[in-house]
């Protein structure tokens, strides 16, 4: 998904001291107008390449100008994106530039999301899952040359723990601590650094189905037959 670090309905424990204040996406007319396709292939632009003008967006998405200025203009009004100033197009007009606003925006867990949020959050989840899979195999598909020394940037993890809830909690949170502590404004960042997508994801594995009176039986030693 576009939205900054944070983005979740796992955690509600608080901030990290050294980070944003998490603000939480509950009202369902702010959760609509971010769950439109459109509007989060723009997020998702803004986000990996930087400001754009509507023009730049329509040209990179397949869309006209008209469609992306309105676009723009109700995630603005929600505080998703902001205008960056303007600037000479050097035909004689000015044009706006517009950007993603960081941010640690999450959802309300799901145990109290009502069923019209909960419809709305699951056409988001499929949306940003979505995308991500489209960035990784498009990367992927890159050649060796091209990506250079980033062509082994692609760390990875797959694992499993025993926690509580508070404690799944607090694991999140020191998730986000650790992404706000390598953020950096523009002018401290190294000039051979790069947008790096990371993502987080935790969930319980389901419950083992309980086995009934003639299912076969775990042990799968042959018994010994007698003659």
């Amino acid at each position: 998904m576009a939205q900054e670090p944070g983005t979740t309905d796992a955690a509600k424990s608080g901030a990290p001291a050294s980070g944003p204040v998490p603000e939480e996406l509950s009202d369902l007319r702010v959760l609509k107008a971010l769950a439109q396709p459109r509007r989060q292939r723009m997020l998702q632009h803004l986000t990996v390449h930087g400001p754009a003008t509507s023009a730049t967006l329509a040209r990179a998405l397949g869309l006209n100008t008209g469609a992306t200025s309105y676009h723009l203009r109700e995630l603005a009004r929600y505080g998703f994106v902001e205008e960056t100033g303007a600037a000479d197009s050097g035909r004689g007009r000015r044009e706006r530039w517009w950007r993603a606003v960081p941010g640690d925006r999450r959802f309300p867990p799901r145990s109290r999301q009502s069923p019209e949020v909960r419809l709305v959050m699951d056409e988001l989840d499929h949306l940003s899952y979505a995308a991500d899979l489209e960035l990784f195999a498009q990367l992927r598909q890159e050649s060796g040359a091209a990506l250079g020394e980033w062509a082994d940037a692609f760390p990875s993890s797959r694992g499993t723990i025993r926690l509580t809830l508070p404690e799944l909690h607090a694991f999140f949170e020191e998730y986000i601590a650790l992404l706000n502590r390598y953020k950096r404004s523009d002018a401290d960042t190294p000039a051979d650094a790069r947008t790096v997508l990371t993502r987080f994801l935790a969930f319980p594995a389901p419950t083992a189905p309980t086995p009934s009176n003639d299912a076969p039986s775990r042990d799968n030693r042959k018994e010994t037959e007698t003659s």
